[in-house]
C-alpha cells in the first residue's frame, strides 16, 4: 500500500508542478511539445493539437517539453522567441505551483485539525520559563532573531540550536518584553526543554485557515532551506538524506501508523506529506543548477541585464552537463537509500 500511495502522492506534486509550466507557456503562446508524467519509457501516450500527452515507467518525475527550450527555433511558438519576461514566468511556475499545492493542502489539514498558535497554555514550576516570569497565556513572537506564528517554530529552533541561550520576545495584554532563557536537559524526553506546553489545537474561521495555511508552507519552505545549509556545513550527513526509496520507506510507515485510527487520519498524514514534499520539490527547483528552473532562470536573470541572450548552444551544454550531474546525484542517493534499507 505504501508504495500505491507514494505514486500517487509524487504524480500529483509532480503533475502539478508541470501544469504550472504548462499553462503559462500556453499562456505565452509558446508550443508545448509533449507533457509527461515519470521518466524512461513510455508506458502510454495520446496526441491532442501539438501536444503528446505520456506516461512513463519510472514515477518519480515529469516533463513540459516546449519547442525551441534548448535552442534557437525561429518558427512561431518558439519559447525562446518570447519576451525574457515571459520565459521568466514560465520557468517559475512550477515551483510556484507546488507551493499553491502545499498551501491548498495545507488549509485542508487545518480545517480538520484547527490550528496551534505561540501562546503559552502551561508554565512548569522551576524551569528557565517559570523563572524569567512567563505565563499562561503570554503570546511569543520572536525567538533569536527569528519570527514565529506556530508553536512548531519553536520547536524547530530549540531543535536546530540546541543548548541555547535563546532570546524570547513575548507579549502580555498588548505589552512586548524580551526575556533570555537557558534550556535544561531533560533525561525523560531526550531534548533540551525550557518548560513551556502548548496550548490545544484551535478551530479558525476562513481567515485563519489561510494566515496559518501561509504559516504552514512557510514553516516548511524555511525546514527544506535551512536542512541544506546544514548539509553544507556537515551538520547533517548523507544518512540523513533520503531519496525516492526512502520516501517510500516513509510514507509507507506513516500509513502503517495511522490506519489503525480510520481512512481521514489516513488522509491527513498522507496530506501532510504532500505539503512537505511539494514545497521541498519548490524549493529544490529554485535553486541556481544547471538543469533546474533556478538554473535557467539564473540565466534568465543575468540575460535581462545583459539585454541579449546567452550563446543557446552554450546554454543547452551547460544545462546537459548539470542534468548528467543530477542523474549521478539520484544514482548515488538511490544506492544510499538502498544500502539503509539492509543495513
Amino acid at each position: 500500500m505504501g508504495i500505491i500511495l507514494a505514486v500517487i502522492i509524487f504524480s500529483v506534486i509532480i503533475i502539478i508542478h508541470e501544469f504550472g509550466h504548462f499553462i503559462l507557456a500556453k499562456q505565452h503562446g509558446i508550443t508545448v511539445t509533449e507533457f509527461a508524467v515519470g521518466m524512461g519509457p513510455k508506458l502510454c501516450s495520446f496526441k491532442r493539437g501539438e501536444t503528446v500527452y505520456a506516461l512513463k515507467l519510472i514515477p518519480f518525475g515529469g516533463s513540459c517539453m516546449m519547442l525551441g527550450e534548448d535552442e534557437d527555433a525561429p518558427e512561431e511558438g518558439s519559447f525562446n522567441t518570447k519576451s525574457v519576461w515571459a520565459r521568466m514566468s514560465v520557468v517559475l511556475a512550477g515551483p510556484i505551483f507546488n507551493f499553491l499545492l502545499a498551501f491548498i493542502f495545507a488549509m485542508i489539514i487545518l480545517a480538520n485539525t484547527g490550528y496551534q498558535d505561540t501562546s503559552v497554555g502551561t508554565v512548569e514550576e522551576g524551569t528557565p520559563a517559570a523563572q524569567a516570569g512567563l505565563q499562561e497565556g503570554d503570546v511569543i513572537t520572536k525567538i533569536g532573531n527569528e519570527r514565529v506564528h506556530m508553536f512548531k517554530e519553536l520547536s524547530l529552533y530549540m531543535y536546530l540550536n540546541p543548548g541555547g541561550p535563546y532570546e524570547i520576545t513575548y507579549e502580555r495584554d498588548g505589552v512586548s518584553d524580551t526575556v533570555t532563557l537557558t534550556p535544561f536537559w531533560d533525561e525523560e524526553n531526550g531534548s533540551y526543554r525550557i518548560g513551556i506546553v502548548s496550548n490545544p489545537y484551535q478551530k479558525g474561521n476562513l481567515l485563519q485557515l489561510f494566515q496559518y495555511g501561509f504559516y504552514e508552507v512557510k514553516y516548511n519552505i524555511s525546514t527544506v532551506i535551512k536542512s541544506l545549509g546544514m548539509l553544507f556545513t556537515g551538520q547533517l550527513t548523507k544518512d540523513d538524506v533520503a531519496g525516492p526509496v526512502g520516501i517510500v520507506n516513509i510514507i509507507d510507515d506513516s500509513y502503517q501508523a495511522s490506519k489503525q485510527y480510520g481512512a481521514l487520519n489516513v488522509f491527513l498524514v498522507m496530506s501532510q506529506l504532500i505539503v512537505m514534499l511539494s514545497a521541498n520539490l519548490g524549493v529544490m527547483n529554485l535553486l541556481p543548477i544547471p538543469a533546474l528552473d533556478g538554473g535557467r532562470f539564473l540565466f534568465l536573470i543575468v540575460e535581462a541585464i545583459r539585454g541579449k541572450p546567452f550563446d543557446r548552444e552554450k546554454e543547452g551544454l551547460v544545462n546537459f552537463v548539470g542534468f548528467a550531474l543530477l542523474m549521478v546525484l539520484m544514482v548515488f542517493i538511490l544506492f544510499n537509500d538502498v544500502s539503509r534499507l539492509f543495513s
